[in-house]
């Protein structure tokens, strides 16, 4: 959060200073966990600069591992090692199991039919049923690996051309390819195409619902203001969710017609979510407006983190050369140099899951994933946590823990081989996908798609960094956004492997 998005609203919010300061007084009998002191009124918010991650994790030497803040009149607890996010989620994820919601999120009701913001209780049930038993299961992701592989093949085509000996933003092509899968699986269409108009115009609204709601908010820190909108961003999110939400009613009373005269036979996402609407019990109908946020959470959910991490995942194998080599040997001896990189491959590629995860660790989509929020009062490891404590689970800090891992800043996707250590919400050492109910829907999806799109990128190009960086200049700074993302965007030069068939 940068300091200068808060500047000219603090002004503002002086006046009520005396009144805050009195009544923010902690209880006598409150043991709250450890933590700096904070301004009056305004807490610790002008103390997370701009990479808030980071901040908090270096207060772990002083205050211990779980650190109390004030972010505005927001009561936050960050967790930042294994052992408090092991007893958060082994013995107390009931009780933090709502989310926190920013403002802008409650654009058009967005927040009460997302399944990752929906409060917690019987709705959310029926939306992460729907998801973890009808959408996200092995056998129907299984079944649309043709969808990926066509989305994966227009992306290197795209390369190819736009490549020729210039340096391409890799991440850019991973975020296309991302979206159109994304689309495919969902809607059976390209949504990336210069022949489909709508398509186009849902990618631009979507990238703008992106870019402002991953914009700090005073209204989120001060609830009592948000009717002011200082910053003009929950306008602005009526707005541009108002006209995603509207291209994708269009695409789903298309299909409804459709499947009314009988010219739809294929079946794909949104005919899962149609079915559900037309569910004969009443509880576990979804309303066609659910139905649209439900699509618009898939790309929010899906593109970004994926792009980021093979974005992240290709900076790090260019400025660790051996690395780089090592994955292309195995990925050559499995794969075969003339044959193309199958899904089906993946799970006879161990360093190349090795590299996934080495990343992730590094560098998690979601630093402090999704924050949770106390639904009651709760005694967490001897402190007293107050109801509506917001919760950073700060997985940046964790995957960097000394204590844990050796040589804990360098990128050594060895440390993994030979191991059990997952990201599946076991190993709380490495969870950048969340643990525990409401860790992430679609990680077996995401799983395929991170390592089919790297594995093809490597398989199909030798990778040069432009004349102009060596690997130990590649810059790895951080901006903040949806994801944790790079400031400056990885460029490189994609050269076409020579197939057999080419050289014969």
């Amino acid at each position: 959060m940068e300091l200068h998005f808060f500047v000219y609203p603090a002004i503002i919010l002086l006046p009520p200073l005396i009144f805050a300061i009195i009544h923010s007084k902690r209880s006598g009998s409150e043991r709250l966990p450890p933590g700096p002191l904070g301004w009056p009124v305004f807490g610790h918010m002008f103390n997370l600069g701009g990479t808030p991650h980071r901040a908090i994790a270096e207060l772990e030497q002083k205050y211990g591992p779980v650190v109390w803040l004030k972010l505005g009149s927001i009561n936050t607890m960050a967790l930042l090692k294994a052992k408090p996010a092991s007893e958060f989620f082994k013995n107390h994820d009931l009780s933090f199991a709502d989310r926190t919601i920013v403002e802008t999120m409650t654009a058009h009701g967005y927040n009460y039919g997302s399944l990752a913001l929906a409060p917690y209780g019987s709705r959310w049930r029926v939306l992460r049923r729907i998801c973890t038993v009808e959408m996200f299961v092995s056998k129907r992701i299984s079944e649309t690996e043709g969808i990926r592989r066509k989305c994966v093949d227009d992306m290197l085509s795209w390369i190819e051309k736009d490549g020729n000996g210039n340096a391409i933003p890799v991440g850019r092509y991973a975020f296309l390819a991302s979206f159109n899968m994304l689309g495919n699986l969902m809607m059976s269409r390209d949504l990336v195409d210069p022949e489909s108009e709508k398509g186009l115009e849902f990618y631009d609204a979507m990238k703008k619902v992106m870019e402002w709601s991953a914009r700090p908010n005073v209204s989120d820190l001060f609830p009592w203001i948000r009717w002011i909108d200082l910053q003009g961003l929950k306008r602005r999110a009526n707005r541009d969710m108002g006209t995603a939400m509207g291209i994708v009613s269009g695409f789903v009373k298309e299909r409804i017609q459709q499947r009314k005269n009988g010219e739809w036979k294929e079946k794909d996402f949104l005919d899962v979510l149609l079915e559900s609407e037309s569910c004969k019990v009443e509880s576990e109908k979804l309303t066609e407006t659910e139905i649209i946020i439900f699509i618009l959470e898939i790309f929010l959910a899906g593109t970004e983190t994926t792009s980021t991490s093979i974005e992240w995942a290709m900076s790090e194998l260019l400025r660790n050369p051996e690395t780089m080599a090592k994955l292309k040997d195995e990925i050559s001896s499995v794969v075969g140099l003339g044959e193309r990189f199958l899904e089906s491959h993946i799970d006879n590629l161990p360093y190349l899951q090795a590299v996934i995860k080495e990343t992730l660790r590094l560098h998690p989509p979601l630093p402090f994933l999704l924050p949770r929020r106390a639904i009651q009062d709760t005694n967490f490891m001897g402190y007293c946590v107050p109801k509506n404590t917001q919760v950073f689970v700060n997985v940046w800090a964790i995957g960097r823990d000394q204590e844990y891992w050796e040589d804990a800043v360098c990128f050594k996707p060895e440390r993994f081989l030979g191991t059990n250590v997952d990201y599946k919400g076991q190993s709380f050492e490495l969870i950048p996908f969340g643990a525990g109910r409401r860790m992430c829907a679609g990680l077996a999806l995401g799983h395929r798609m991170i390592h089919f799109v790297l594995g093809s990128l490597v398989h199909e190009f030798e990778w040069e960094l432009e004349s102009s960086v060596t690997p130990d200049a590649v810059d790895m700074s951080e901006r903040m956004g949806i994801t944790v993302g790079k400031l400056k965007p990885l460029k490189a030069v994609p050269r076409k492997h020579a197939r057999e068939c080419d050289i014969k």
